[in-house]
């Protein structure tokens, strides 16, 4: 387990790293490996379902991205006669490929719809989410934290270091932007209806991802300072925050084998500890003021709303959202009366568990306050 787990951390680290095309392709696929593995050995009943759904969704994207990747490695050839596969090269080169008579816009769109689709599945934007709840239900508690707080970067990653500066020109056309940032805000209002209506405390979260993703990737495709910058924080903000709520989870079900939201009710009086943590947690992740969800919303928010009024509109649907099915799964389980049995004896948190949690509540404050 913690073999496969430092083989996927190298993995990771090499994707954010790579300077070189090729290297990066290699990461990217090579860390498919170790999640499969990790979900497919150690995850929930229905792990090896998940694992082969995440594995073939990744590798399906990635096929039309290697195919990308040797196009331009072959036209920076013939625009200046060297053969690489530098990234630094490949931005001098790859833009010229919409003013190109030999291929002309069509090709450079098409190229961006491979690189598109690599990263989209990655992110995963609407509708190649479906492979994301299921990875997440079915995934040990660590894998589902390192899944939502890394791994689910690369692909918004992917987008900022590789799909707008090789193909600016293509970005910037109104229709194919009017695409990526009616994705985002479907993905953003869907994620968060879908949440509102689990079971499984889990599953809720998983689909949380979906609509705090879909801010992420509108604030890329607001393509104005605000929104990128935005859009990197928020990024940070989800790791910490989501992965805190991975964590939640992971430790209620750790003492109880179950996630359902009707199992419980009234854990604050049995888990004080936990409940003050969750409430933090819940806040961050719903973008309270003072909180580090805040500062990655508003921005995004602020750069959506400098480019179209509309688009913003649509997206604060999305804070709203969040708030209702956050407070009320929280209303459901940590308030009112204990009525099961179970959960009575409870344990509250360790201090190894209450250790776990520190940086990122102290990481969602400091964020929080020092913008």
């Amino acid at each position: 387990y913690y073999i496969w787990f430092l083989v996927l951390q190298t993995g990771m680290l090499g994707v954010f790293m790579a300077l070189d095309f090729f290297l990066f392709f290699v990461f990217w696929e090579a860390m498919l490996v170790p999640m499969y593995l990790l979900i497919g050995i150690w995850g929930g009943p229905r792990k090896l379902y998940a694992a082969i759904k995440f594995f073939l969704y990744t590798l399906a994207g990635s096929v039309l991205m290697l195919l990308s990747v040797l196009f331009l490695y072959f036209y920076n050839f013939k625009q200046t006669g060297t053969y690489t596969f530098s990234i630094e090269a490949l931005y001098q080169t790859a833009p010229k490929i919409f003013h190109d008579p030999a291929y002309g816009s069509t090709f450079a769109i098409l190229l961006f719809v491979a690189f598109f689709l690599a990263f989209a599945i990655k992110v995963p934007m609407f509708p190649f989410h479906t492979w994301l709840p299921d990875a997440h239900v079915e995934a040990p508690t660590a894998g589902s934290v390192i899944l939502a707080g890394v791994l689910l970067k690369m692909g918004t990653y992917g987008f900022v270091r590789f799909a707008l500066p090789f193909f600016p020109s293509v970005v910037t056309h109104p229709k194919v932007r009017g695409w990526m940032i009616g994705l985002s805000i479907i993905g953003i209002v869907y994620g968060a209806l879908v949440s509102l209506m689990q079971k499984d405390m889990k599953k809720l979260v998983a689909y949380s991802s979906v609509s705090h993703l879909g801010f992420c990737t509108l604030g890329i495709f607001a393509l104005n300072p605000a929104g990128l910058s935005g859009s990197v924080l928020q990024q940070i903000n989800h790791g910490i925050s989501t992965g805190a709520l991975f964590l939640i989870v992971g430790i209620l079900y750790e003492r109880r084998h179950t996630r359902e939201i009707a199992e419980y009710g009234g854990i604050s009086n049995v888990m004080p500890v936990y409940a003050t943590i969750t409430m933090i947690m819940f806040l961050s992740s719903m973008g309270l003021p003072l909180l580090n969800g805040f500062v990655g919303e508003f921005t995004i928010l602020q750069g959506t709303f400098m480019e179209n009024r509309m688009w913003a509109a649509w997206a604060v649907l999305g804070v709203i959202l969040a708030a209702a099915y956050l407070l009320w799964l929280y209303q459901r389980v940590f308030f009112g009366t204990v009525t099961n049995p179970k959960n009575e004896k409870l344990i509250d948190l360790t201090p190894r568990e209450i250790l776990t949690f520190a940086p990122l509540v102290i990481a969602a404050f400091w964020i929080g306050l020092y913008p």
